[in-house]
């Protein structure tokens, strides 16, 4: 099942190239498009029917494949997916069809390989979310550098080929870093064991000295901060974003900046969780200080897709917040708004898109009155904005909260700090949403802009629906991931709690 799910579309990628044919063929860009988008589709509707059989009671890891890879090394075939990871890999499914979708207009240079690069690209990311051996997990982690470093030099904007190796400049050097404590916990192991091994489940038991699991945990947690991007690791970000076409920002925002959350949860926390009590104090400082400062630099920016791109270091501090809490509520609200800034996020992206291929700017000085011209993309635009800034009853509240609960509980001052960001995110986000959108018509080319055709109310129909939704049902996404993060949280504190005490938690 899971199997089927990360190989999909790459399976999917490949016959889209095929079609292609030879050269950059014009004429097939119509058979190229339908099958990416197919095979999307399918995949998307795989994750649904792997959340269907999920079993939402049970914390440990469910439909695991086993196969013999590298045995001399320790090295395997290991896959899993648990209440942590299930709706990730949702979210992927989701996002990946919308990102092509999005890109059906704009994109028209070799687009068998832009295809090709976003259903690689969608292989690479669920492969990171089920992968259990940890070999297998930096193997996908890097094979994902690959088709973002493509999608942003090749179809971006005037300073793409800077955006593109900036991106993989930084991600690299984290990523070195990690692999150099993934063998140093194989070598651990196999000092206190007499094997190698790479299986995340046995490396969990694994006791290091105090000094050498604060440098493993360094590695990894560096390697995830860059991912993050958590302050200050986080100027590669504004560039990617600002750079990437539509498609590779909508992905980059809503699924591959989780991957540093997410390995901080599912790797750094867990493996060492002495080092992890002990600097999470740190960590937290600059999380906060990513809210603020993210928040108060996207403040002035005159470009929408930057403003974006800020805003994301700002709730992305909030995520971070949330994990250093390591208690139920403030990991339940971290994953949560991982879900949430994925929605959120990309769908401004996707509406930012949507008026720079009207206008080709995106300039907010150059928009204004647009709710007289295109009612139906500014009602869109208004309920995403206010998703994004965390309005009861959309998805972005449900996660804030949870958050600032688990994070009062365990350090008052910082989550007084970090409200802030709440107040501050309303300010730049309705800010800019008026000037693009209210007062008189300023600019003549605006009178007579467009409004949604059929394949932008099929982006936005589902992004708005399930915005609302998961404002006011999260327990359809709640309550699944609960026990495996009671487990996870149980783990840290309990086995950290001799040298670290684990109060106030």
């Amino acid at each position: 099942m899971l199997s089927l799910i990360v190989f999909l579309p790459l399976v999917g990628a490949v016959l889209a190239f095929l079609a292609g044919g030879r050269g950059d063929r014009p004429e097939r860009e119509p058979l190229v498009r339908n099958i990416a988008l197919g095979t999307s589709l399918l995949t998307f509707a795989a994750t649904l029917v792997l959340w269907w059989r999920f079993d939402p009671v049970s914390a440990d890891y469910q439909f695991i494949e086993r196969h013999a890879w590298m045995p001399m090394f320790g090295i395997q075939y290991l896959i899993g997916v648990d209440g942590i990871s299930l709706f990730l890999i949702v979210l992927t499914g989701f996002l990946t069809p919308l990102a092509l979708l999005c890109s059906w207009e704009s994109v028209h240079k070799n687009v068998k390989l832009f295809s090709f690069f976003i259903l690689a690209l969608e292989t690479a990311m669920l492969g990171v979310f089920v992968s259990i051996d940890l070999f297998l997990f930096y193997v996908f982690w890097d094979a994902m550098l690959i088709p973002m470093y493509f999608l942003i030099g090749i179809w971006g904007y005037e300073r793409r080929i800077y955006a593109a190796v900036k991106f993989i400049l930084y991600t690299m050097a984290g990523s070195v870093l990690m692999l150099i404590a993934i063998i140093g916990l194989s070598w651990a192991h196999a000092a206190a064991n007499g094997t190698p091994s790479f299986n995340l489940l046995d490396l969990y038991g694994l006791r290091l000295s105090e000094r050498m699991e604060s440098w493993f945990f360094l590695a990894f947690a560096v390697a995830f901060a860059i991912k993050v991007p958590l302050f200050p690791f986080h100027t590669w970000l504004p560039d990617a974003h600002v750079e990437a076409p539509t498609a590779g920002s909508v992905i980059l925002a809503g699924v591959l900046l989780k991957m540093g959350t997410y390995g901080l949860l599912r790797f750094a926390f867990p493996l060492f969780p002495g080092a992890a009590l002990a600097m999470a104090p740190i960590i937290a400082l600059l999380a906060v200080i990513g809210i603020i400062y993210g928040a108060l630099v996207a403040m002035v920016q005159p470009d929408m897709k930057k403003l974006v791109a800020y805003s994301s270091v700002s709730h992305l501090g909030f995520v971070v917040l949330g994990l250093c809490a390591m208690n139920l509520q403030g990991v339940q609200g971290a994953i949560y708004q991982m879900l949430n800034h994925g929605v959120s996020t990309g769908g401004l992206f996707m509406i930012v898109g949507m008026l720079s291929d009207r206008r080709h700017t995106r300039l907010i000085a150059e928009f204004g009155g647009l709710k007289a011209v295109m009612p139906r993309l500014v009602a869109c635009f208004l309920i995403i904005t206010l998703s994004s800034i965390a309005l009861p009853a959309t998805n972005g509240f449900i996660g804030e909260f949870l958050i600032l609960i688990g994070a009062f509980k365990w350090d008052r001052v910082m989550t007084a700090f970090a409200a802030t960001g709440v107040i501050l995110s309303a300010v730049y986000m309705l800010w800019m949403f008026q000037r693009v959108n209210y007062g008189e018509v300023t600019n003549e080319k605006n009178r007579t802009l467009p409004d949604l055709s059929a394949r932008e109310w099929a982006l936005m129909i589902p992004t708005v629906a399930l915005a609302i939704f998961m404002g006011i049902a999260p327990n359809y996404f709640l309550k699944p991931m609960e026990p495996s993060i009671l487990k996870t949280v149980e783990r840290i504190i309990n086995i950290s709690t001799p040298a670290s005490g684990g109060g106030g938690r």
